[in-house]
């Protein structure tokens, strides 16, 4: 049977525009976009209150200067140096019956010992630090007495003790001194504390 093919011309007309539909649902944020240019300079702030007080300074100090008028010859192999004349102690870490400095502040110090040598006599001094000899003052016997010094910085813990020994060898030890004039001294002092 052939097939029977049915063709039917149609015109579509357009129609008039629609109205606005309503909003549809907010899509996924998009990509972050690159950084703008820096904008101009703002104008000056005005001038803030002033801020509440700050806590007082703590100020650490040690330190200490004390002499020896009487002259001293050494009668055992090791003998503590005492002394019998203060010129500073504050606040109050030399201990003058046993001529010892105790540390009650961790931190350096400085210390300075000063002897005058006794014509034909040796002199053989020793800068300590607990039981441990530090730095020395030495003379050999000789016809003339000279002073003699001897500084050293040390690092120090709490209860340290920082002293001077007389060491007694072969021949006799000893320094000079007399009731008028002092010529030994022994000095030291603070200078950066461990909480700094």
């Amino acid at each position: 049977m052939p097939e029977i093919r049915t063709y039917i011309n149609m015109t579509i007309l357009k129609g008039d525009k629609g109205g606005k539909g309503e909003k549809g649902t907010l899509g996924k944020p998009g990509l972050e976009g690159h950084p703008g240019a820096q904008g101009p300079e703002g104008p000056k702030g005005s001038k803030g209150q002033a801020g509440a007080p700050g806590a007082p300074c703590k100020s650490e100090h040690s330190t200490f200067s004390v002499g020896r008028r009487k002259a001293l010859h050494s009668t055992d192999s090791y003998q503590v140096l005492l002394f019998d004349t203060v010129f500073v102690n504050m606040p109050g870490h030399f201990d003058m019956f046993s001529g010892k400095f105790r540390c009650s502040i961790p931190g350096v110090y400085f210390f300075n010992v000063n002897v005058h040598t006794w014509n034909f006599k040796e002199t053989y001094v020793h800068v300590m630090q607990n039981e441990e000899d530090r730095t020395l003052v030495y003379t050999q016997p000789g016809e003339r007495s000279i002073m003699q010094s001897q500084s050293i910085l040390l690092t120090l813990e709490l209860s340290d003790e920082v002293w001077v020994r007389l060491y007694k060898r072969e021949r006799e030890n000893a320094i000079y001194s007399d009731d008028v004039d002092i010529y030994i001294t022994f000095n030291g002092y603070l200078i950066k504390s461990n909480t700094e």
